[in-house]
């Protein structure tokens, strides 16, 4: 039986093209039903300029209201309550969709999927989780890339736990590091003291954890696969995302602007072609789909405002596959019992006498 994925039809820069298009696609190439939700009248216009579209698993439900780019979180959320967003996280939430996904604005997302679908136990804040490729091979995981600009300690030991959950659970089996995954602190140099009060903080938190934390790494460590989960608060988070993609586009176009340059070059551009397309393939955020939502009652991908219909086909596997792992099920599990051992952590501290009580 297909798993039925909901897409926010009006949330990217371009909406709806990308996102019918990415329908298009997903419905041709996956076991999945779409629903496209939003403006009945602007989507079938865009969907009958593809006839066939009446022969693939794609429906339409109707959403009256958009939420902008530049709309903010809290306001839209109260005023707002037919928007596309919202409406998708309903079709979740009353299990008529198994996942959503939104390339429109993250702070609405973040703060409509909370309300409408709630936060699993234990989890104060879900986080956005990124992958990045890594020059082994293997890849990366960032978060929080963006969904909350100010964090508390408790916070990034939160997301410590939900990233190495996630990164188990799409890598497992096919990087060695799967099994024990490598968690780092981002910060501005290795020791321990260095960073601010943010990490710092954090540190001693997630040192607590019963995770394979390997300290604070640095920002290059990103790329080099010194650690396989990389913690952070959003607001850093978005800015390495964002310094990323910037980087990747320079990189492609200084790259084939000296294969171009000269005769030989050309000829020698000709002859690398498929390493170049694989260069660029392994580099491009649209194969990646979206970001994940973790810590919630449910599935939310959220994917960059500039997503092309490629992105959108992506974001809508990650959202299908999300759903078929049961992940939100072992996040639940793993965050009740690193809360229980951190409670029971901290009264062992606590009965020792006044040299326990900085613990936490």
């Amino acid at each position: 039986m297909p798993t039925t994925i909901a897409v926010d039809a009006m949330g990217s820069d371009r909406a709806p093209k990308p996102e019918v298009e990415g329908a298009i696609l997903a419905a041709r190439h996956y076991d999945v039903e779409v629903l496209l939700v939003g403006k009945e009248d602007v989507i079938r216009g865009e969907l009958d300029l593809h006839p066939f579209w009446r022969r693939l698993s794609i429906r339409i439900v109707n959403a009256r209201e958009v939420v902008g780019m530049q709309e903010k979180a809290a306001q839209a959320m109260r005023s707002k309550r037919d928007s596309s967003l919202r409406v998708g996280l309903r079709l979740v939430r009353d299990g008529k969709a198994a996942g959503f996904v939104t390339a429109g604005n993250t702070g609405a997302a973040m703060a409509t999927a909370k309300m409408v679908l709630g936060a699993i136990p234990g989890v104060d804040r879900p986080a956005l989780a990124a992958v990045f490729p890594t020059a082994q091979g293997t890849a990366t995981i960032l978060i929080d890339v963006g969904a909350n600009v100010d964090s508390k300690p408790q916070n990034l030991q939160q997301f410590a736990i939900m990233g190495d959950i996630y990164f188990r659970s799409i890598f497992g089996g096919r990087f060695p590091s799967a099994e024990h995954p490598r968690v780092g602190l981002l910060s501005i140099g290795e020791e321990e003291s260095k960073g601010n009060e943010l990490t710092r903080e954090s540190y001693k938190l997630i040192r607590e954890l019963p995770l394979n934390f390997v300290g604070n790494v640095e920002g290059r460590d990103l790329y080099n696969g010194k650690a396989d989960v990389l913690v952070c608060d959003g607001f850093v988070g978005n800015v390495a995302l964002k310094i990323s993609e910037g980087m990747v586009e320079t990189v492609r176009f200084l790259l084939k602007q000296s294969l171009q340059a000269t005769i030989s070059s050309q000829v020698g551009y000709l002859l690398s072609r498929k390493a170049f397309a694989d260069f660029k393939k392994r580099l491009d955020y649209s194969e990646y789909g979206g970001a994940p939502l973790l810590g919630l009652k449910g599935v939310c991908i959220v994917s960059h405002g500039s997503s092309n219909s490629n992105a959108i086909k992506n974001a809508v596997r990650v959202a299908m596959e999300f759903a078929n792992s049961q992940l939100n099920d072992v996040i639940q599990e793993r965050i009740a019992a690193a809360s229980k051992n951190l409670n029971n952590h901290v009264s062992d501290a606590a009965t020792a006498g006044p040299l326990g009580s900085g613990l936490v």
